[in-house]
């Protein structure tokens, strides 16, 4: 059976910050790991795509505050490392 909407309980469907910063950490480390393999510095990274400073690779990568990647940056980092968007989530 099919459920409705108004079945759904939504505070099940939430994320915690704990999870949240989870799951983008898991992403950021995911992505460390494929440049590294690929030999690139974090600045060269930058620059590819499209940073003057390491501040966005360096800040997601150890996790500061809420320096994240967003949909657009994990588009550009994947094309510069040669991989799918769906290897940053597995």
């Amino acid at each position: 059976m099919k459920k409705k909407f108004n079945d759904i309980n939504m505070s099940a469907i939430e994320c915690s910050d704990e999870e949240t910063k989870h799951f983008y950490r898991k992403i950021a480390r995911r992505v460390q790991f494929i440049r590294k393999k690929r030999g690139l510095s974090q600045l060269e990274l930058s620059y590819l795509i499209g940073f003057k400073s390491t501040s966005l690779i360096a800040g997601a990568e150890a996790g500061y505050g809420n320096i994240r990647f967003s949909l657009e940056h994990l588009c550009k980092i994947a094309k510069v490392l040669q991989v799918e968007v769906k290897e940053f989530f597995e």
